[in-house]
């Protein structure tokens, strides 16, 4: 699903969220190989991205805008990209259709300023509104930062 622009005021700095698209593949192949050499806290290693072309980066972003139960936003501060929120459905059963899967990530640099909390409050809102019952996410013990993001929305 594709969705309009949101643009935030961050202590004097433009945050822009916005869904993905097509010609935005090639600079998320170096962002999520960054990005996860950066932390523990995500669920692959670099080395696991090293092999992922731009076709199927193509193919990830176009799956999330053609769906109508999935979302794929960047994040831009000051017009430069960093980090990212996705959904999906948990699942492919129909009986996994109530269920919605949640992905976060920013650049370490621009953790602890708000953003990751505003992106979060987006894709909570875009899940409620494409009618899921619940959404899921997967947090590294340890993460103290993102457990207390996700305790403030109500998580468990």
């Amino acid at each position: 699903m594709k969705i309009e622009p949101h643009e935030y005021d961050l202590n004097g700095r433009k945050l822009i969220l916005r869904s993905a698209v097509r010609e935005d593949a090639p600079m998320l192949l170096p962002y999520l190989k960054r990005v996860c050499g950066e932390t523990r806290f995500l669920l692959r290693e670099p080395d696991e991205c090293r092999d992922m072309t731009v076709e199927q980066e193509e193919a990830f972003i176009t799956s999330h805008l053609e769906s109508p139960k999935a979302c794929l936003l960047l994040a831009e501060l000051d017009g430069e990209y960093i980090g990212n929120a996705s959904f999906d459905v948990a699942g492919r059963s129909r009986r996994n259709a109530h269920r919605a899967e949640i992905g976060i990530a920013l650049y370490q640099a621009y953790t602890g300023l708000g953003i990751g909390k505003t992106l979060f409050a987006l894709i909570l809102e875009t899940i409620r509104q494409c009618g899921f019952e619940q959404a899921e996410l997967t947090v590294v013990s340890g993460n103290d930062r993102a457990i207390h993001l996700y305790r403030s929305f109500g998580f468990q």
